[in-house]
């Protein structure tokens, strides 16, 4: 079982976030984030979100730190990659090809 965590470099409301992920299954990674007590919600397509100043509890508890750029290519090999999908009723090659819509306030 590996766990693994990027250094919390990806800015986001307010602070720093690190990828934590998993190149086994998604089980391996969701019981190791229950473990640090890391909420569901903080599970986005195919890794867990992490605080930067949760980095240091994943690593103790075992999560390997590798560069982002390797997080990617180990769930990219091991086929857990999973990219976001385009809105409904858009194609993919559409939604790569223009910026988002802006949001509603509220």
């Amino acid at each position: 079982m590996t766990i693994y965590i990027d250094p919390p470099s990806w800015p986001g409301h307010g602070r720093m976030w690190s990828h934590l992920i998993s190149d086994v299954s998604y089980d391996e990674l969701h019981a190791f984030a229950a473990r640090l007590d890391v909420p569901r919600r903080a599970f986005e397509r195919d890794h867990y979100d992490l605080p930067s100043n949760r980095y240091a509890d994943a690593v103790l508890a075992g999560a390997v730190e590798v560069a982002s750029r390797e997080v990617v290519r180990l769930l990219h090999a091991s086929g857990l990659r999973r990219r976001k999908q385009p809105p409904l009723g858009v194609s993919a090659s559409a939604s790569r090809r223009t910026s988002p819509a802006p949001r509603p306030p509220g």
